[in-house]
């Protein structure tokens, strides 16, 4: 195996393994699971952000064709999304991490919808998850044989990539939706009315 490949496996499997735990903090119920959870997403997203810019930083500084530049060049799609992780997730997931640890001194208590709505919003699981699969190329090209990848293969595999990160991106659009609506305080005429 190059070593290349396996710098790209390490950054996929981190990336990825961050973007799956972030996909479930949604559906944490208590707030003690929620801040446990949360942890290990802001865990994995620094030390995914520190060891991608580490492969691009000693790809830049060497000169020549060694494993940094090639690994480096593989991270050509996942610079975009990683800077959205550095500027918009690791703040929310902060925060959120607070707000989850302001309610966790008991292990039952609930997380409420407004602290899940925050948990699923687009900017905390879509990035994460997205960086995770713009590395998946470069691994598939690294670990495959050179007739498998021509030209009549890079439309399609853009489209299918492109209606994925869609897909996710509405998918996380929708949750987070359901959960602010269930977070919303009723309207005092709707209490009035059921108020007997």
């Amino acid at each position: 195996m190059d070593s290349h490949l396996t710098v790209l496996l390490a950054l996929t499997a981190v990336w990825l393994a961050a973007g799956w735990l972030a996909d479930g903090l949604p559906r944490m119920h208590r707030a003690r699971a929620l801040r446990r959870r949360t942890g290990w997403v802001l865990a994995l997203t620094l030390a995914g952000l520190a060891l991608t810019a580490a492969v691009l930083g000693a790809g830049l500084s060497s000169a020549g064709a060694t494993v940094a530049d090639r690994a480096a060049a593989g991270l050509t799609l996942a610079v975009a999304p990683a800077l959205v992780v550095a500027a918009c997730t690791v703040r929310r997931v902060r925060r959120l991490g607070a707000g989850a640890a302001a309610l966790a001194s008991t292990p039952e208590t609930p997380a409420p919808y407004g602290l899940r709505a925050s948990a699923a919003h687009p900017l905390i699981g879509l990035p994460v998850q997205v960086t995770g699969l713009a590395i998946l190329p470069a691994v598939a090209a690294a670990s495959a044989p050179e007739p498998l990848f021509g030209p009549g293969v890079t439309g399609p595999a853009i489209t299918l990539g492109v209606l994925a990160v869609v897909a996710i991106g509405v998918r996380h659009a929708l949750r987070h939706s359901r959960l602010v609506e269930r977070a919303a305080p009723t309207s005092p005429r709707a209490a009035g009315a059921l108020h007997v």
